[in-house]
């Protein structure tokens, strides 16, 4: 059965392939980009099924128009796919709290902007699936990447909670904890912070180096991911955290333990924090 999604940041990388196969199996795109030349390129894909929108996801304003005006030129929106973002390379220290406020600007506000102006209609409906893009980051912390992990631990955490409030009205959510996919976002897409101080060198600058390397070679692709995520958009009982990479999948296990081995050794003083029990 063909539905309507409306996916953002459609021009490239993963949002590309989403829509790529999405419209493959038979589906309406309505697809964002941030320059207007690439709407004609978008809509080429399927014309009449692919249809292009400018959008900056960090105008509120402009996030609610967009979805009205999607659901009066096409039918209401049956798959929101939040996927426009970034990342921010570089260590706290070094990193400016302008730096940090654009993250949450474009990987968490943009995505709670799309996810209220597509919830009126979907909550009406009693159905719809919203979809966050999120990163293996996001469900464990990674060095030299502290700003990016935390819009995605606040993604993870919103999708977590927001999944709990809609489940009796008929809305998945699911949010998606990725790991290296062959895209632009280690390369053009990602904002890297000028080093400054060389305390950090040691820790960070292997890590950079790596990751420069690694660009282009990323295991993950991005059609597939997209196939997986198609498969899910079809279960009966769609999950709310779905990792996609055998490499986030290893690095999430790795941070859960940490987490776990911290809790037990720690217990007895996690108890000891309560009144005393009354005699």
């Amino acid at each position: 059965m063909s539905k309507t999604f409306l996916i953002t940041g459609v021009s490239s990388g993963l949002g590309r392939a989403f829509a790529q196969e999405a419209l493959a199996a038979g589906h309406l795109v309505a697809g964002t980009v941030r320059n207007r030349d690439q709407i004609a390129e978008f809509e080429a894909m399927a014309p009449g099924r692919a249809t292009g929108w400018l959008l900056e996801v960090t105008d509120d304003a402009a996030v609610v128009a967009v979805v009205e005006d999607v659901q009066t030129r096409i039918g209401p929106i049956d798959v929101l796919i939040s996927n426009a973002g970034y990342g921010v390379e570089g260590t706290v220290e070094e990193s400016s709290m302008d730096d940090l406020r654009r993250q949450f600007d474009v990987n968490v506000f943009g995505t709670v902007a799309a996810i209220k102006a597509v919830l009126p209609s979907m909550r009406q409906r009693r159905s719809g699936h919203i979809v966050t893009v999120s990163s293996m980051a996001g469900l464990t912390a990674l060095p030299g990447v502290a700003f990016y992990g935390a819009s995605k631990f606040a993604v993870e955490g919103i999708s977590a909670s927001l999944a709990q409030e809609v489940a009796h009205l008929g809305i998945h959510v699911t949010s998606l904890a990725l790991g290296a996919f062959r895209t632009d976002w280690a390369g053009r897409s990602m904002t890297r912070v000028p080093r400054t101080i060389g305390d950090y060198d040691a820790v960070f600058d292997p890590i950079r180096t790596a990751r420069r390397a690694k660009d282009g070679h990323q295991p993950g692709d991005p059609h597939r991911a997209a196939k997986a995520l198609l498969a899910v958009l079809d279960a009966d009982k769609p999950p709310v955290h779905l990792v996609l990479g055998t490499d986030a999948l290893r690095l999430i296990e790795t941070g859960r333990q940490r987490l776990d081995d911290d809790i037990a050794a720690w217990s007895d003083l996690t108890a000891s924090t309560g009144y005393p029990a009354a005699a």
